[in-house]
């Protein structure tokens, strides 16, 4: 059987680098001023960053049925089948709607929710990709990476309250208050949801609560996994801070090779909701 891998662009994964990689990426939709565009093809990230600092209106959108068609359509024209993986359920319907669309596709469609987002979904292509390798089918791949959907952490530290307080999730008095006492939290994935992990003064005491927390992930929940984890890094539009912060996080993993430590701008879809010059953090499992 010849497997194809399909993803969407919450992995990270840019349109050049899915055609270095042999795989398809489908863009995600926005919304900006009521105008459509779609993720590293009519929107860039230094595009999206520059409206979202004009205080423009930014809608996170899903991609529509057809289109998720579309791309599946034209990928088994060249294949006998593929897996699909959607950007996590907690965080979006896509995975759900991409569920249901499948049903059509008699078998040859294999939609996996592995609870992933930027670089820990990026990671779940690559494990997929291996395991294509390695000769698994799609329903293998499909039952590998939803059994073990759970076996990563991220943690992310912000710059600004403002883009919580505009989607909602703290109260105009609490951003207020916390932008005057330099109040950073500290959010986190594990699994489904972007949730609060903590708050700290400050964003150098952000970093260090990341790591620490990275390190008690390493030592506790993944201990059994030693050698098998992988260590990666994210933000969204500060890049020369990301570089100091990549310094600062590996040194203080020395186990991790540098060279297998991946760098990414954070999705989009991520990045509307917690604003300019965020900073993550991830460890992984591999799968293979």
């Amino acid at each position: 059987m010849k497997t194809a891998i399909v993803t969407d662009s919450n992995s990270g994964i840019t349109q050049n680098e899915a055609k270095e990689l042999g795989i398809f990426v489908l863009p995600m939709p926005f919304f900006i001023n009521e105008v459509l565009f779609y993720e590293d093809i009519t929107l860039t990230q230094e595009q999206f960053y520059e409206k979202l600092l004009q205080d423009a209106d930014i809608k996170t959108s899903q991609p529509s049925p057809g289109e998720v068609m579309d791309m599946w359509d034209k990928v088994l024209e060249d294949y006998d089948e593929l897996v699909y993986i959607p950007m996590s359920s907690g965080l979006s319907k896509a995975c759900e709607t991409a569920y249901m669309l499948a049903n059509d596709y008699e078998g040859k469609v294999f939609v996996i929710d592995n609870q992933r987002i930027s670089i820990t979904m990026r990671r779940a292509v690559y494990d997929a990709q291996e395991m294509i390798k390695n000769g698994k089918t799609a329903a293998e791949i499909k039952a590998k990476l939803e059994e073990e959907k759970l076996e990563s952490s991220i943690y992310i530290t912000l710059e600004t309250l403002k883009y919580l307080k505009k989607g909602g999730r703290i109260t105009p008095a609490a951003a207020a208050i916390g932008t005057v006492l330099n109040i950073k939290p500290v959010l986190q994935i594990q699994g489904e949801k972007l949730d609060a992990y903590t708050k700290v003064r400050g964003k150098d005491t952000g970093r260090k609560k990341m790591i620490d927390a990275i390190r008690k992930d390493l030592d506790t929940r993944f201990a059994k996994y030693k050698g098998q984890m992988h260590l990666d890094l994210a933000y969204s539009g500060n890049y020369e801070e990301a570089l100091g912060w990549r310094d600062q996080v590996l040194e203080a993993f020395p186990e991790f090779d540098p060279k297998d430590v991946h760098m990414d701008a954070l999705s989009l879809s991520v990045s509307c909701h917690i604003g300019h010059g965020a900073l993550a953090v991830a460890v992984s499992k591999s799968v293979y």
